[in-house]
């Protein structure tokens, strides 16, 4: 799951007009941003499996991925939030966020999902085992989020509107790559190019500066 997450993150523009996009981004995505720096430190394991249903088996990231530690993180989001703005709403709404990114999870992935550290069950509904199915439902989810987007706001010059086409478009084709293209070379070149990520929350960042809320 990649721009089902980032689709979220767009149609809750709609009902949080006055925080960023890219805050949401970081938000609906905050743990997979977390998690290639923890692969490059050597905390969380992933072992790639070019024959697999997918190519990564996610061995082992209770730290990112699992349920009780995803609460903890959306909590701890929320809370930092309501530090700085004192809006108790947006703070629930992100924190929110956060946790939404396991149960999104919970959808497409095998059962390797942890209910807290250590020796704990995995679960995984495995919708990735079909990769149509899998990528029309994200498809979906991402186009309504691109609406609703469109819907909350309008451009307030040029690069409020070419830029988030070329948002809109440059997550698509990443997407698309990603589940058509090779798998990475190594665990290494996969948590450094997850790390571009944050070229997409930055990108949101200038793309809503350039858009207003409609009335």
């Amino acid at each position: 799951m990649f721009i089902g997450h980032f689709g979220l993150g767009l149609g809750m523009k709609k009902a949080t007009p006055v925080i960023s996009l890219g805050l949401l981004f970081i938000a609906v995505q905050f743990v997979d941003l977390l998690w290639p720096t923890l692969l490059l430190l050597d905390i969380e394991h992933v072992v790639i499996t070019p024959n697999g249903v997918t190519p990564l088996d996610f061995v082992d990231y209770p730290i990112t991925h699992s349920l009780l530690t995803v609460l903890g993180w959306g909590f701890l989001f929320g809370f930092v939030y309501w530090l700085f703005k004192k809006n108790v709403k947006n703070a629930i709404i992100l924190g929110a966020l956060v946790v939404s990114h396991w149960f999104i999870d919970l959808i497409v992935h095998m059962p390797d999902l942890p209910l807290y550290p250590g020796d704990s069950p995995k679960v995984g509904f495995g919708l990735w085992n079909y990769f149509w199915i899998t990528a029309i439902l994200e498809g979906i989810i991402y186009i309504i989020g691109v609406r609703y987007y469109l819907l909350a706001t309008s451009a307030k010059n040029a690069a409020g509107k070419y830029g988030l086409w070329t948002l809109v478009i440059l997550l698509a084709l990443i997407h698309l790559s990603s589940g058509l293209g090779p798998p990475p070379p190594s665990v290494s070149a996969l948590a450094w190019s997850a790390q571009l990520q944050w070229v997409f929350v930055l990108f949101a960042f200038w793309v809503d500066r350039n858009r207003e809320a409609r009335n």
